[in-house]
């Protein structure tokens, strides 16, 4: 028994040390937006490139844009870098951004709000709608400064203050449809963030609100409209029962998403995801806890398809 913890312990030693030495030679000076722009080196003593847009502080045209600094010595190395693959990044110096991704995917990079500064979120969002002008771009899990933030600076703006995204520019035609059905008024944040990222990326969402299974008769009434979606998506807490109840009433591609909503102790959410993994209906394909967002995205995609295939020749 000492043996094995010994060698437990000597083992855990060595993933420390080798994370510590990746961390440390991975890790670069962080730039920040709104007056703590700053230079820094790489290990190899080089300079990382700065965005144009966070060097210079001046406006972006329809957006009024504005980022400041206090330290303008810093290298203007450009904001395009080719990978090694030769796709097109943005380096903004806390963020590589993707802007071959659209042409891979058919959709352009979202910005994940979430641990990041409102400058950073408002320098990425300004970048990315510089690269696809004809796009919408989207920023997921924004805190309420940043939302403030991106309102003081963005003139073509939608805010949801209930599902924390911020998207600027138009959306594009919808292409399919997709029922967002939440259980209860609770669910409602994921819900909206789903019914936005739908609309991004190119599907109309139809939101059905508060017809969960407690009571179904309300559920029922709405059976003929969610059934003439091309992609659902189901959202609940709790027991997390409404996505097999619908899989039992239609036949459309569904995405069920557990929600961290409920009484007393619901594990945060994985009640309500292990219920889900495990449906009676087949057909139920279930993402992470309250990712409205990955699940807005995947019916939004199977919308399109399903339209597409749908078309006349």
């Amino acid at each position: 028994m000492s043996s094995a913890k010994s060698v437990s312990t000597t083992a855990s030693r060595r993933i420390a040390r080798s994370r510590g030495s990746a961390d440390s030679k991975r890790r670069a000076p962080v730039l920040l937006i709104e007056g703590r722009l700053a230079g820094g080196q790489d290990h190899h003593g080089r300079f990382g490139p700065v965005d144009r847009i966070a060097k210079s502080g001046k406006q972006v045209p329809g957006f009024g844009l504005h980022v400041s600094c206090e330290n303008t010595n810093v290298p203007d190395m450009g904001s395009m870098d080719g990978t090694a693959t030769g796709a097109p990044t943005a380096n903004l110096g806390f963020a590589q951004l993707d802007l071959d991704r659209v042409a891979r995917t058919g959709d352009p990079e979202v910005v994940y709000g979430a641990g990041k500064t409102p400058g950073h979120i408002v320098a990425a969002l300004a970048r990315l709608h510089e690269a696809h002008p004809d796009r919408a771009i989207l920023a997921t899990r924004v805190n309420e400064e940043a939302r403030e933030h991106c309102r003081r600076q963005f003139t073509d703006i939608r805010v949801d203050d209930l599902a924390a995204t911020v998207t600027i520019g138009e959306p594009p035609a919808p292409r399919g449809g997709v029922a967002v059905v939440c259980a209860g008024t609770s669910d409602l944040p994921v819900a909206r963030e789903c019914a936005t990222t739908i609309t991004v990326f190119g599907a109309e969402p139809d939101l059905v609100v508060d017809v969960g299974v407690a009571g179904i008769h309300r559920l029922l009434a709405q059976r003929d409209r969610i059934a003439g979606a091309d992609a659902v998506v189901a959202i609940a807490g709790m027991e997390a029962a409404l996505p097999a109840v619908i899989g039992g009433l239609c036949g459309v591609p569904l995405i069920a998403v557990p929600t961290s909503v409920g009484y007393g102790w619901h594990l945060d959410g994985l009640t309500a995801m292990l219920a889900m993994l495990n449906s009676c209906a087949p057909g139920v394909l279930t993402v992470n806890i309250d990712n409205g967002f990955g699940a807005g995205v995947a019916a939004a995609r199977i919308a399109r398809q399903t339209t597409k295939t749908m078309a006349p020749s």
